[in-house]
């Protein structure tokens, strides 16, 4: 099978090595408009050449691993340019890249995915073997993908080792919002308020221990993916951040007035995540 991976970070060049690992792929070409990562994808081997895009979707899938707002822009613009091809995407949001093509001619030969996997690190060099396995994927609205081309990506998810699950887009942005844009703010605001409070640069990091560490590491992301995602699906994070606001407050009330017994309760609540999450 020929693939083209329109853009070769983390999860596009993740994904180019599991489709050569897994013997998926006898040729993969890949679309960059970054040179450095395009040079840095063909030197690493993740693809064989780097071709123009109006040049590189012959292929027989053609995978699309941009951010949000550019895979909108060039969502369109592939599927009036392919023919029976199947184009898939790997994109955090579904409700409006499926609005841009729900009336497109070839609609049928797009399924929209979200495999549920990243780090806060970016580019080429970021990009790992093993990546998927035992992850989740959600595809979306398969009911609109044509049963070929459904079928060839959810056997490339099996293949990867990973969990499919099934979602309407509405349905999808709103847990992504939950149980993944969140963690970012939070992390990136986090990140903001040491840094803010502690101007020894030295001290944060002879001091910082692991839960902290583990707690900001997504502090690390690269905002060119997330100002988007943000943007895009602002209501749900509205939504979620409204919440964590709330319950900010209940732990700063707490230690305002002393409450020992219900700071214990808001902990002891907390540690029942334990119960879904080992």
């Amino acid at each position: 099978m020929k693939v083209t991976i329109i853009g070769t970070g983390l999860i596009g060049g993740s994904m180019a090595i599991a489709l050569k690992e897994m013997n998926l792929a006898q040729h993969i070409t890949g679309v960059d408009c970054n040179k450095v990562y395009a040079e840095k994808a063909i030197a690493l081997g993740l693809v064989d050449v780097i071709r123009p895009l109006e040049e590189a979707l012959d292929a027989d899938l053609i995978i699309l691993a941009v951010p949000v707002d550019v895979a909108e822009n060039m969502l369109p613009l592939i599927m009036n340019l392919i023919s029976n091809q199947v184009v898939m995407d790997v994109g955090s949001l579904k409700k409006s890249l499926l609005d841009v093509v729900a009336h497109e001619a070839n609609r049928g030969r797009f399924v929209a995915t979200h495999p549920m996997w990243g780090t806060e690190y970016s580019g080429p060099d970021a990009a790992v073997s093993g990546a998927f396995i035992g992850k989740a994927v959600v595809i979306c609205e398969k009911e609109q993908s044509d049963d070929d081309a459904l079928l060839l990506v959810e056997n490339i998810y099996r293949a990867f080792g990973m969990k499919i699950q099934y979602m309407n887009a509405i349905e999808h942005d709103l847990h992504v919002a939950y149980v993944s844009h969140i963690s970012h703010i939070t992390s990136f605001a986090l990140a903001n308020t040491v840094l803010e409070k502690e101007k020894e640069e030295d001290k944060i990091f002879s001091l910082a221990s692991g839960g902290f560490e583990s707690t900001v590491r997504l502090a690390k992301s690269n905002p060119d993916m997330w100002v988007p995602i943000f943007m895009q699906n602002r209501e749900n994070v509205l939504d979620v951040l409204n919440e964590h606001i709330s319950q900010l407050k209940k732990f700063k009330s707490c230690l305002e007035k002393e409450n020992n017994v219900y700071l214990e309760a808001l902990i002891k609540n907390a540690n029942s995540i334990s119960k879904i999450i080992k």
